[in-house]
């Protein structure tokens, strides 16, 4: 297996970042195309179905990544979400390895709405070692390095901004979180009244007469439409929990450095074991749950309230197998 050092790594790390920009003004290129073309046939082509689309621009920028990648690291393994679907179908293993979403967020991107990101994170030895997710439509530039923190580099904040973007609150309970779930593109009947009890049982009022069986009442529930996103705004703290089924290794790897890089903890399906380490096991288990860092109490530790919050939430939702 190919050894890195830390200035290989560093070096790697930049690339990312720079990389991320590059394939961003791709993916405006193509927002304005489509937007443009739109009512046209032939402009947009259905994926799965009609939630989860597709285009020529996926493609376009999973190309120009996979080049880049190339010839600057021939000898890295990559696994995408266009290669994964035209059937190069890489394992994850100790090797560097780059696992990219050319465009999360595809229905947003083909509807204008400004939530649409490149993420690219790199696997090395079996786990997510650096994560770069970058929002073109608002010019947003998360990334993160293990053992290094995760920054926020944006219009607002132009010098690299260290995540959460403020000291991190308590959170005390389900009740008091803003939570990002998903509908995702799977709507088969079982999958869709599994997650319409579980939606139900988070935002319903359990404590009244007539209310909701198991409501935990929280916050809100917020659907943001990408996955890499959801842990980025866990990781600056405008999301307290991120939970969905269905996302593959290439939606979640680089959302996963930048979240626990920012003192979140992520973890895979309720049977796992909470220790915070996202192995390869978790990572291709396509089940995963983040929450945002949470500040000590002279009652609690922070980690404590992290692994009860998650026991807490699986209490409350029905889990299923992702097709």
């Amino acid at each position: 297996m190919q050894k890195l050092d830390a200035t290989e790594i560093s070096n790697l790390y930049d690339f990312c970042q720079k990389l991320a920009r590059s394939a961003g003004a791709i993916i405006l290129k193509g927002s304005r195309t489509i937007l443009e073309q739109k009512g046209q046939q032939g402009s947009a082509n259905e994926k799965k179905n009609a939630v989860d689309l597709v285009t020529e621009w996926d493609v376009k920028v999973e190309e120009f990544v996979k080049q880049q990648i190339k010839e600057a690291y021939p000898s890295f393994a990559f696994i995408g979400e266009e290669s994964y679907s035209a059937g190069d179908q890489n394992p994850i293993t100790d090797a560097p390895t780059f696992c990219v979403d050319p465009i999360d967020g595809t229905t947003n991107f083909v509807h204008g709405f400004p939530y649409a990101c490149i993420s690219i994170g790199v696997i090395y030895e079996s786990s997510p070692l650096i994560g770069v997710v970058y929002n073109p439509f608002l010019d947003q530039l998360y990334h993160g390095l293990k053992g290094h923190g995760s920054y926020l580099v944006s219009p607002l904040h132009p010098s690299p901004l260290r995540l959460p973007l403020s000291s991190p609150a308590p959170l005390h309970s389900l009740s008091d979180a803003q939570i990002g779930i998903e509908w995702g593109s799977d709507r088969s009947r079982e999958v869709m009244e599994a997650k319409a009890r579980s939606y139900v049982r988070l935002a319903g009022d359990g404590s009244s007469k007539g209310g909701v069986e198991g409501g935990r009442m929280a916050h809100s529930l917020r659907s943001l439409g990408s996955a890499a996103l959801n842990f980025a705004y866990v990781a600056s703290g405008g999301l307290d929990i991120y939970w969905e089924i269905g996302c593959w290794p290439w939606d979640v790897c680089a959302g996963v450095v930048i979240a626990q890089e920012a003192g979140g903890f992520v973890s895979g399906p309720s049977e796992v074991s909470l220790t915070g380490v996202v192995d390869a096991r978790i990572l291709a288990g396509r089940k995963y749950i983040v929450i945002r860092g949470i500040a000590d109490t002279p009652k609690e530790a922070g980690l404590d309230a992290q692994k009860r919050l998650i026991k807490e939430f699986y209490e409350t939702v029905e889990e299923w197998s992702p097709n």
